[in-house]
C-alpha cells in the first residue's frame, strides 16, 4: 500500500512539473509561493507519518480510512509542492536554522502564530501544531483506543496549527496553481478537522491545546 502512495505522488509530481509551475517566471526565494511550498512540506511530512504509525496499527476500520485518505492526500501535494521547488531551482526544504513562516511577516506588520500559543511578526522555529519528537514517540508505543485517541488529538491540532499557513498562501501566493492547491488545504482540513473533533466527544476526549 505504501509503495503505491508512493507511485501516486511520484506520478502527481511529474504532472505538476510538467504543466502550469513551469509556464511563467519562477518567483523568488523570499516569495510567499516559496515559503509556502517549503513550510508546508515540512509540516505535510510529519502528517503522513502520523497517518501511517495509525494506518498501520489501528483495529478500527474508520480511523484507518481517515489515516489513509490523510496520507495519501499529503503525500501527493507534497510531492507536488516539491515538483514547483524543482522547476523554480529552489531547495526543497527551508533552509537549516532560518525558522520558518517568514514568508507571511508581509513587511513585518503581519502577525501569524508562534508555535507555541502566542504570535509573532518574524520566523518560528516550530510550526503551529507540529508535534514534537516526545509525542512521536509516545504515539509509536500506544496501543488500541489510547494510539486512536491520542492520534486523532495530535493530527486535530496538526490540521488546525497548518490551515493558518494555507489560509495565507490562498490569499497572498503569485501563483494561481499555488493558491488553488492553499485552497484545498484549507478545504480538506477544516472537514477532516470536523469529523476528528466529532470521533474525539464519541470517545469522551478532548482535543489538545492549540500550539
Amino acid at each position: 500500500m505504501a509503495a503505491m502512495l508512493l507511485v501516486g505522488a511520484a506520478v502527481g509530481m511529474l504532472i505538476s512539473t510538467a504543466t502550469g509551475a513551469g509556464t511563467d517566471d519562477a518567483p523568488s526565494a523570499e516569495s510567499v509561493d516559496v515559503g509556502f511550498a517549503q513550510d508546508m512540506r515540512v509540516h505535510h511530512l510529519q502528517a503522513v507519518t502520523m497517518a501511517g504509525i495509525e494506518r498501520d496499527r489501528t483495529s478500527d476500520l474508520t480511523l484507518r480510512g481517515i489515516a489513509f485518505d490523510i496520507e495519501s492526500t499529503q503525500l501527493s501535494q507534497a510531492s507536488e509542492m516539491s515538483g514547483w521547488l524543482t522547476v523554480w531551482e529552489q531547495p526543497s526544504l527551508p533552509t537549516a536554522g532560518a525558522g520558518y513562516m517568514k514568508w507571511m511577516s508581509e513587511g513585518g506588520t503581519h502577525t501569524h502564530s508562534n508555535g507555541e500559543g502566542g504570535r509573532t511578526t518574524g520566523p518560528v522555529q516550530r510550526m503551529p501544531g507540529m508535534a514534537s519528537t516526545d509525542e512521536l514517540n509516545k504515539l509509536r508505543k500506544l496501543s488500541g483506543a489510547e494510539l486512536d485517541t491520542y492520534f486523532l488529538q495530535l493530527m486535530l491540532r496538526h490540521h488546525e496549527g497548518g490551515k493558518e499557513m494555507a489560509e495565507y498562501a490562498a490569499e497572498h501566493a503569485g501563483k494561481g496553481y499555488v493558491r488553488n492547491l492553499a485552497e484545498k488545504v484549507v478545504t480538506s482540513q477544516t472537514n477532516e478537522s470536523n469529523q476528528m473533533k466529532t470521533l474525539l466527544a464519541q470517545r469522551g476526549a478532548k482535543p489538545l491545546p492549540a500550539s
